[in-house]
């Protein structure tokens, strides 16, 4: 490869969530982090070298774009290339992350007291962003058979119905099931919410971690009136492990759905981009691909390895198909643990830090999500350090 992602970059001692605030998060010291969803490697070095040049001219005043411009273009080839989805200059709104956005279309697009669906087991900040705003929680939980992951459309339409559902906040790829939806799949959900006036909102963050034999639909592509009842999300924020850079691109092509978004988000005082942000998602769009496209060949050398490492040594634990993200969703449901012995077990004895499953709702009893986008010598010692934690406990 032209790149290397089996470096091991130390990111102790740097401020770093990931590795530096155990003790304030309440997990021991030393553990492996396989939790929070950023990578381990180095950004692609046309972002490094944009990003080095931008600190050498050693002015960091208040900085934009235009409307049309070199930024704009880095995005419509990115994503024209990519998903033959043609954006255009009026509908890209930027903000500094997608959670921020997710906050600012439940305020612009719904009043106190509606309800929002979610599909569970799903990203946290979704259920968090319609509680803090005052919204009623209404969930689809995904159906889990034979170790898959479906969506249960009758449940879908019923609970809209029933509920007078005003938005629908959609996560696709599927984060933490791995799930990349296919075009017919969003198609029939697009159909139900256009028939119920149902708002989509699509948090496509993970959209460029597909793996071989499946497709990234960007759900505005399907069709006209799709694309006008939704708000799109993106960020370059995990292709290019950027997330501390804060940047995020929202693309609302319904120019009044757009207006009521634009009102919204002034509210939060809020104007321009970080700097180096702005810098960082133009250079990463712009040169970015083949570190892109090499980043995916070796995280799914790491799926396979630990989806084969678990089937031989840990055979009770089942890995969900793996179709996007670099996020394994694991079911350990077959050991009969709580939820409590499940996570002293994978802290206390196999010293690791992951995401336990039922912060991603009910349904994620008995799973927990372990973060692959990492140097393969550390998925190693990881899985070999969780199946030593078992073997000792006579599991």
């Amino acid at each position: 490869m032209k790149f290397n992602f089996d470096e091991i970059v130390d990111r102790r001692n740097t401020n770093c969530i990931k590795y530096d605030f155990a003790k304030e998060r309440g997990k021991p010291e030393g553990l492996t982090p396989l939790w929070v969803a950023d990578m381990d490697f180095k950004t692609a070095p046309c972002v490094t070298q944009a990003l080095v040049k931008a600190a050498e001219h050693s002015i960091f005043g208040y900085t934009d774009v235009k409307r049309e411009g070199p930024y704009f273009d880095a995005l419509h080839k990115w994503f024209s290339q990519r998903f033959n989805f043609e954006i255009k200059p009026e509908w890209v709104i930027k903000t500094p992350g997608i959670v921020i956005a997710i906050y600012v279309a439940i305020r612009a697009c719904t009043e106190e007291g509606d309800a929002v669906l979610i599909q569970t087991p799903v990203y946290y900040p979704f259920k968090e962003s319609v509680i803090d705003n005052g919204r009623r929680l209404v969930t689809n939980p995904l159906l889990y058979t034979e170790g898959k992951y479906k969506i249960d459309f009758d449940d879908f339409e019923d609970k809209i119905v029933k509920n007078k559902v005003k938005l629908f906040i959609l996560c696709t790829p599927h984060n933490p099931v791995g799930r990349v939806w296919t075009r017919d799949e969003l198609e029939r959900m697009g159909k139900i919410c256009l028939k119920h006036k149902v708002l989509v909102l699509s948090d496509e963050i993970h959209c460029d971690f597909v793996f071989p034999g499946y497709k990234h639909t960007v759900f505005g592509t399907i069709s006209e009136e799709f694309l006008n009842n939704s708000i799109i999300c993106t960020s370059p924020s995990k292709t290019f492990n950027l997330a501390g850079l804060q940047t995020a691109n929202i693309f609302i092509a319904d120019s009044e759905l757009r207006r009521k978004f634009r009102k919204e988000f002034s509210i939060t005082g809020y104007s321009q981009l970080n700097t180096m942000g702005i810098v960082s998602c133009q250079a990463a769009y712009e040169n970015g691909g083949e570190w892109v496209d090499e980043m995916l060949v070796y995280l799914e050398k790491n799926y396979v390895y630990a989806k084969n490492f678990i089937s031989v040594n840990l055979p009770k634990v089942h890995v969900n198909e793996l179709e996007g993200t670099y996020l394994i969703w694991l079911d350990f449901n077959a050991y009969g643990l709580s939820d409590i012995e499940l996570d002293r077990l994978i802290t206390e004895k196999a010293k690791l830090w992951v995401s336990r499953g039922t912060i991603f709702g009910d349904e994620g009893k008995g799973f927990i999500r372990i973060n692959i986008a990492c140097p393969l010598s550390v998925l190693e010692k990881s899985l070999n350090q969780l199946e030593t934690a078992f073997k000792q406990e006579k599991l």
